[in-house]
Formats: C-alpha cells, structure tokens, sequence
C-alpha cells in the first residue's frame, strides 16, 4: 500500500510540467520584425581628368667619366721627376707635368744627327766644288785635244812630204788617245756627279727624319696631363726604370660625366617618338635629340642625400640584352663637379649607383588615373545613382605610377582609388574625394615627381 503515492508524486510534477507547456504555446507572440537596411560602403574617389602627360623610362646604373686617358711610355728610361700630387684621387690642372724620363740618351741621339747632317752638308758643298772644278779641267782637256788633232793633222802632211818619219806621226796619234781618254774621264766624272748629289741628299733626308725622331722621343719624355682631371690610377714611382709601351698613370676627366642604365624595350617605346622615319646614321647628334623629344635627369638617392643632375640623351648601346630584353641608354652630365655643397650636394663620382629618368614629348589632353585604380584591364565607377559600375578600358600608356586611359572613361566621372574587397556590380557606395591622390596625380602625370 506504500508504493501507490510514491508514484503519484512523481507523476504529479511532470503533469504540472506539460501542462505549463502546452498553456505557454497556446498564448506566445510573434517577435516583431526590423526592416533590413542597405548600407552603403564608404571609398574615396577622385574626379577624371584630362592633363598634359609626360612619359617617362626609369633605369638605374653606374656613373664613369665620360673621358678617360692612359698614359703610355713612348720611350725607355728612368723616371727623374714625378709631380709630388700625381697620386690618386688628387685633381690636377691640365698641362701638369706628371713625369720626366731620363733625357739624356734622346740629348745625344739628337746632338749625334745634327753631326751627321753638318757632314752631309759639308760633302754635298764639296761635290759641288768638285763639279765645278771638274767642268773647268773638262774644258782645259778639250782645248788640248782640240791642239792634239791640230798637231796630227800637221805631221800627216809632213808625212807626205817626206819632212818627218813615220814614227813620228805614230807617237802623235798616241797623244791624241791619250787625250781623248782624258777628256772622256772628266766628261765620266761629271756624269756621276748627279746621282752622288742623289745619294747625298737622300742620306740627308734620312738624317732629317732620324732627327725629327729624336727629337720627339725627347719630348716624349715629359709626360704631360692634355685635360684637367682626377687621378684615377698611378703604376710608376720615381726612379723606376719604364718600357715603351709600359702604362704609368690614369686619369678621368672632370666635363663630363656618363652612365648607361639599361631600361625594358617597352619603356623605351613610351617615351621615343618621332612626326617620321629618322636617319640615325647622317643625322647629327643634337638634331636627332630635337626631333625625339627626349630629355634626361640623373638622381641620387643614398644615406638621406637627394640630389639631381640635368642631363642628355648621348646614345643608345650597340647591343640589346637577350635575357632581360633591356637596351643601354648612356646619358652624359656636364660639369658633374660644379655646384658641390658638402653634406647636401656630392659631386658625381665615379661609381656613385644613381637613377635615370628620361622624359619623351609632352602628350596633351589625356585622362589619366593611379595605377591602383586599374583592376586587371577595369576601373570602379562610383555612378550618378552612388551604385558600383565595374567597367573594361583601354590603355594608351602605362607608366610605373599612373596609367593614360585612350577609351572607356569620360572627364568627370568619380573613379574609385581605395581597395574595394569585395567589389559587386551595383553594390551601394559613399564616396568622398581625395584631393591628395588628385594632386600627386597631376605631378606625376607632368613629371614633375621627378624633381629632388
């Protein structure tokens, strides 16, 4: 009888339980419902515009002087004098004597010619006289042949006669040989005259040049700096003893600077343009830089120091690299020690790793817009209705900062310049303009970024 109101206790709260739920879902209510809003991404934008664009190649290279000259020993000897700044790095004035050789053997090389030609000198007076005294035998020796024959001719009729023996007509006719052969030997002599007179005078010539070889050897013994310069490199000291052909010293011009930078085909292309074909091989150098267009600065960015150079397209390489597709463009700097302010301005050493910037002809009238504005190949378009258009264009020019739109863009639309992630089609959008971007824009459009 104990365990029938155990089991009612228990079923008594589990009764209570449903009964409580089935009372709560009969009289529940519905929560209210909130209408769902749309809310508008915030981006900033910037207004299209046109501008004038300049296109720019930017490359990076090593600066070297733009002349370089190499002393060479041209003669053998000891070094008697060496310039006490002919060290490297030191800055000589042009015309400084670096080096004197020996002189002493090219003295008497020199002195030992001008001996030789007095001699020649002295025989060809003396083959003169002889000429002149010869002519002057010469003309005795015919009168006495010409009295010979007049003897001859006597004694032949005296012969007739009777008046003289044979035998003396006999020894008249030997004198008559006799001097013929003395006259047809002054005559001989004379004849050789000429070509002694050649001989010598070649012989002169000769001691001429030797002279003239000596004396430059002399000179060459002084060598001297043709340009002002920076020593660059010396090889010799004072007292050594030097080769020809040996080299002494090196030194880099101060006028002018050069450096090559190699920049990809497809920058190379942004920036040469020409109205038609040019002749690049009768075309001078300055009017083949007019009708390109193309302008040049050189920038140095290291250790906190910008500085900047105006420079000069100078030439292209004369080969195009096969792996990178680059070509050299070398540009040349005037003066690259003039201006100097130590700490702010270095000169443009030798070696110093610098920038190039080259600038082709101004392109008018042209939309431009950041490069992080384009999307592969499309733009966001914040439209009239503040909704997201994601358009294609076409590309005219494509520079490492901006990018110049030829289609697809009119002047005045908003274009969206901040990341959009994700971007929608018709996606809602607040904007705000960035006159920061606007303005950078239309400095680097105008290469004016590109000024320190």
């Amino acid at each position: 009888m104990a365990a029938k109101p155990r089991k009612w206790v228990i079923l008594i709260p589990i009764l209570a339980g449903v009964a409580a739920l089935v009372f709560l879902k009969q009289n529940k209510t519905e929560p209210p419902r909130a209408t769902a809003r749309e809310q508008p991404r915030l981006v900033r934008v910037i207004r299209a515009f046109t501008t004038t664009v300049v296109p720019q190649a930017r490359g990076h290279g090593t600066v070297r002087p733009g002349k370089t000259w190499e002393a060479v020993a041209q003669v053998k000897g000891k070094i008697l004098e060496k310039h006490p700044n002919l060290k490297k790095g030191a800055i000589l004035e042009a015309g400084s004597l670096l080096l004197r050789i020996d002189p002493m053997d090219y003295r008497l090389a020199i002195a030992e010619t001008e001996a030789d030609i007095e001699a020649t000198k002295a025989q060809l007076d003396e083959l003169s006289a002889r000429e002149a005294n010869t002519r002057l035998a010469l003309g005795i020796e015919e009168q006495a042949l010409a009295l010979t024959r007049k003897e001859l001719e006597r004694k032949r009729r005296l012969v007739k006669d009777g008046s003289i023996s044979r035998s003396d007509l006999d020894s008249q006719e030997r004198l008559l040989l006799t001097q013929q052969q003395a006259v047809q030997a002054q005559r001989s002599a004379l004849n050789l005259i000429p070509s002694q007179r050649a001989l010598l005078r070649a012989q002169l010539a000769r001691q001429g040049a030797r002279l003239s070889v000596a004396r430059r050897d002399l000179a060459n013994t002084e060598i001297r700096l043709p340009f002002a310069g920076r020593v660059a490199e010396v090889s010799v000291e004072q007292d050594q003893y030097v080769r020809e052909g040996e080299s002494l010293t090196r030194v880099d011009g101060l006028e002018l600077a050069e450096v090559e930078v190699p920049i990809p085909i497809e920058q190379i292309r942004t920036v040469l343009h020409a109205d038609g074909p040019v002749d690049i091989l009768n075309t001078p150098p300055q009017a083949l830089h007019r009708r390109l267009g193309l302008s040049a600065r050189v920038e140095l960015h290291e250790g906190g120091i910008r500085a900047g150079w105006p420079g000069r397209f100078a030439r292209m390489s004369d080969t195009l690299d096969p792996k990178t597709r680059t070509v050299g463009v070398i540009v040349e700097v005037d003066k690259p020690y003039a201006g100097v302010r130590p700490g702010v301005r270095p000169p443009l050493l030798k070696g110093l790793f610098v920038e190039v910037v080259l600038s082709g002809k101004p392109l008018g009238d042209r939309l431009v817009l950041p490069r992080s504005a384009l999307h592969d190949g499309r733009i966001y378009i914040a439209g009239a209705d503040g909704r997201l258009e994601i358009r294609p264009v076409e590309l005219e020019l494509l520079q490492p900062d901006f990018a110049v739109i030829g289609a697809g863009l009119e002047p005045g639309e908003l274009v969206v310049v901040s990341d959009l992630i994700p971007a929608i089609e018709g996606m809602l959008l607040e904007t705000r303009e960035d006159g920061g971007v606007l303005e950078r824009l239309q400095r680097q459009a105008r290469g004016a970024a590109a000024a320190p």
